[in-house]
Order: C-alpha cells, then structure tokens, then sequence
C-alpha cells in the first residue's frame, strides 16, 4: 500500500511507503488528510508503558511543504514506455486498434534521426507493423494521419499513470481534479457502472 503525499496546497507531490508516511505523521509534518478509510499502526512501547498508535488516511499534505511547489520536477517519461501506453490507452496512433504491450511501440512523431525529441508531445503508442510503415517520415510524409493528438499529462494524470493499487479514495481524490480533455476521464466516463 502507498500514501498520496500532497504539498500544502493540494498538488500531488510523490507515492510515500507506509514507513515514511508514518514518519512524516509522527513528528507531526502532515496537515492535512483526505480519505474515508483510516489505517491505524502500532508501534512501540513509550516510556509511560503505553503503546504508540498512527494513524492515517490514505491522501495526506505535508505541513510546510510551499517549497515544494516551486520545485516540481517536470513529469517524466520514462524509458519503459509504460507511462506512454497507459496514456495513450494501448492503442495505436495510427491504425487505433488496441494491442497487448509487446505489441507496442514508442513512435516519434518528428523522427529522432530528423532532430525530434524525446518528449510527450512528440511521441505516441503504434503498433510494431505501423511504426515500421512510417519509418523515419513524419505522418504527412507517410499519409498516416495521427488519430490522436499527444500531449504532456498533468500531475493529477502522472500520479494516476505511475500509481500502483491506488486505493478508491486516492482515485477520487486525483480523478476529480483531471481536466476535460484528459484521456484517462474520458476513459473513466467510457467505464462507470449506472
């Protein structure tokens, strides 16, 4: 299990292990907390004979954490493509079917040997057939129009996408800050049960 950690005004910040998020809580650094679940730990004995008892819930902000929000680091790729494919919902940007994650590429848009970078708004999942098709072309001189547009997710979207077993209450908590053009809402939207 892991413990949304958010700055003090509400921006995801990173995923905390339990054993840092109850450090965090026992010397008194979380101000606030957001969630219906509370998960209680035990720790050991004090010097009075009593037991020492944390609690959490699962989204916590950390006190004193302004700082933390001059200092976001730009949202990472990543070199897996993990985060690409979630992103882009395994779906190729070209044929727009679905496919397995072996079956799966990182293409570039502006090719990296015509100077495209390496970056959100310049690559997309394809399939291995069309990635292959398009080679070292762009779209427009393959003619295979892009039926997608890439974009950098926000923090809430990254959060979603690097998350493991994130809890129903850290869902909530991220979902309903997602903008509307986000694909994982869209996506959401597709598979809410009536």
């Amino acid at each position: 299990m892991q413990i949304l950690a958010l700055d003090i005004a509400g921006t995801p910040f990173r995923w905390l292990d339990i054993e840092r998020a109850i450090t965090y809580a026992a010397c008194g650094k979380v101000a606030w907390e957001v969630g219906g679940d509370e998960f209680v730990f035990h720790g050991g004995t004090r010097r009075d004979g009593e037991r020492s008892v944390v609690s959490l819930r699962p989204v916590i902000a950390l006190a004193k954490s302004e700082a933390m929000v001059r200092y976001l680091q730009p949202l990472p790729l990543g070199h897996d493509n993990m985060l690409l494919f979630r992103r882009d919902r395994e779906t190729c940007a070209y044929c727009g079917e679905r496919f397995e994650y072996r079956a799966l590429t990182r293409d570039h848009i502006v090719p990296k040997a015509r100077g495209g970078r390496d970056t959100w708004t310049n690559v997309v999942t394809a399939c291995r057939y069309c990635n292959m098709r398009k080679a070292c072309r762009t779209p427009e001189e393959a003619h295979m129009p892009l039926l997608y547009v890439p974009y950098e997710p926000c923090r809430f979207e990254h959060f979603i996408l690097t998350g493991r077993r994130i809890l129903a209450d850290q869902m909530e908590y991220l979902a309903a800050r997602l903008p509307r053009h986000s694909r994982l809402m869209l996506h959401r939207c597709l598979h809410t049960p009536e």
